[in-house]
């Protein structure tokens, strides 16, 4: 991008490193007020460089100790739109990934243990009328 120069990729950095560091401390580290790395961010955030900023959460806190990844698929192409629609809100999906090849979707999920995503599985997934088989 031709109109982001050094101190705003330095800033990205430290920003993508830690979300919640200070202005000061950006500052500190570019070599700029606190009111002009505000300045700075300000502008990134109006382009759309900069989309949000968000906190990482320890799933071993919350006790979402399985990880799983799920393969989804169907030979109807009807069966997206009330896939995507019955899977957009699910918490315990992470990513969902539109993939070539044999499948349809790949899923990203995170549940307590092995029962709950059994239970995922049947209830969420695979309770979409025309969901043939996952893996």
């Amino acid at each position: 991008m031709a109109d982001i120069d050094e101190i705003d990729r330095t800033l990205l950095g430290l920003l993508q490193e830690n979300g919640r560091t200070s202005y000061a401390e950006l500052g500190k580290a570019v070599g700029l007020s606190v009111s002009s790395v505000n300045e700075r961010v300000r502008k990134l955030q109006q382009r759309g460089v900069i989309e949000g900023v968000f906190s990482s959460i320890s799933p071993a806190a919350l006790r979402l100790d399985l990880l799983a990844f799920i393969f989804v698929g169907w030979t109807d192409p009807a069966t997206e739109a009330p896939f995507l629609a019955r899977v957009a809100n699910e918490a315990s999906i992470m990513e969902c990934h539109h993939v070539t090849g044999s499948w349809n979707y790949l899923l990203k999920v995170r549940t307590h243990n092995t029962r709950d995503l059994e239970t995922f599985l049947s209830g969420i997934v695979k309770g979409v009328p025309g969901v043939q088989r996952t893996d």
